[in-house]
């Protein structure tokens, strides 16, 4: 992002819009995949999931302009789309021990998240801020991968058998009529509460995060470093250590899903992560330490609320509609949620770093609120 607003010259707002229309089609494509995920099983599509990402960083990697950097990101977010709504599914159904596949899972998810800007950061380096070769380097992990899931070999169902349902695939929504049917069965109850609290957290996550290594080269306590005759910002390093402090959080949100309830861990991770949006811009003035500190805390918290929110979605629907209420899930957390990044990018624009921040405290606030809700109200 940071390499883009100088080579196109384009500003925040702008690519913000931009990286936000990838991110929707990321949030609009999950509602399908889950349809998929309940009827024809997960596998299949997270090889899918896994080509396509693949193939659009590959045609990231030769944009000459903003128009085709657009094209590739929109291509990537529909691909991406299918991932979480059919791995999440193959969790469920498959992994009797589901608070600790979801740690397992976060936590493995969190070091690609981690490594992904670090080593992008280090291949701009390497290539002297050369982007496409750095992208077309990052698509080959999903290619790889690919190949694997290809390979692998798993019972779907394993976790439903043991619980006593069939270890037969249920045959999911095959008519627009079911699908309206089985969508208002899930919105009559409190997952409609869940469904809130996952939108919420899907601004507040893309808000905070898009443009912040952007925000942690402006502040006057990190300097840039010159090393072998090239510069480079520390902020980047500073953003890959909050995200690998992550894999932490979403580890120990996993472990604690099947511990406390479900709705206390929504209620304290929101509150927590409105606190430290409040606090973010005071403690970095202080100096770098402090700020390293709280982005520890950022990265923490914002990546351990997630185990919580998928396991208490599967709390609240039925094993049948499982694809498709984290479909709905995912819909909210990457669809909606994706308007964080627009918005980040126009508070950036026309008011300040501080007015991003408390508008991003208001939205965990509101999240915070809901948990306790649930929690108040009893499963």
């Amino acid at each position: 992002m940071t390499v883009w607003l100088v080579q196109f010259d384009t500003t925040s707002a702008v690519l913000g819009g931009i990286v936000g229309a990838g991110l929707a089609l990321f949030g609009l494509g999950a509602l399908p995949a889950g349809v998929l995920a309940d009827r024809i099983g997960s596998q299949s599509l997270i090889v899918a999931s896994l080509v396509g990402m693949g193939g659009s960083f590959l045609l990231l990697s030769v944009a000459p302009n903003l128009v085709v950097v657009a094209a590739a990101l929109v291509l990537w977010g529909a691909a991406a789309s299918v991932y979480h709504p059919a791995g999440l599914s193959l969790i469920t159904r498959g992994v009797e021990e589901r608070g600790t596949a979801f740690a397992y899972h976060g936590t493995a998810g969190n070091v690609g998240t981690a490594l992904g800007p670090f080593l992008t950061t280090v291949l701009l380096f390497l290539s002297g801020d050369n982007w496409q070769v750095a992208v077309a380097l990052l698509a080959l992990p999903a290619l790889v991968g690919a190949v694997y899931a290809v390979r692998v070999d798993v019972n779907e169902t394993a976790a439903v058998a043991a619980d006593g349902g069939t270890s037969k695939a249920n045959p999911g929504v095959d008519s627009v009529g079911e699908f309206l049917a089985t969508s208002k069965k899930l919105f009559v109850g409190a997952f409609v509460v869940v469904f809130a609290i996952v939108m919420l957290s899907g601004v507040y996550y893309r808000g905070i995060l898009t443009f912040l290594p952007e925000l942690l080269g402006g502040f006057d306590v990190i300097e840039p470093v010159s090393l072998f005759g090239q510069e480079f910002t520390p902020a980047n390093y500073i953003y890959t250590f909050l995200l690998g402090v992550g894999v932490f959080g979403q580890y120990v949100g996993g472990k604690l899903t099947d511990r406390i309830p479900l709705e206390l861990g929504l209620a304290v991770g929101y509150g927590g992560l409105a606190l430290i949006a409040v606090a973010y811009l005071p403690v970095a003035a202080v100096g770098v330490v402090p700020l390293l500190a709280l982005s520890a805390v950022l990265g923490f918290f914002v990546f351990l609320v997630q185990p919580f929110y998928q396991a208490t979605v599967a709390e609240y629907t039925s094993p049948d509609a499982r694809g498709l209420s984290y479909g709905y899930t995912y819909l909210g957390v990457f669809g909606v949620g994706a308007l964080g990044a627009p918005l980040a990018g126009t508070a950036l624009q026309y008011l300040d770093a501080g007015a991003l921040f408390v508008i991003l405290a208001g939205f965990a606030g509101l999240a915070c609120a809901l948990g306790v809700f649930l929690f108040s109200r009893g499963r």
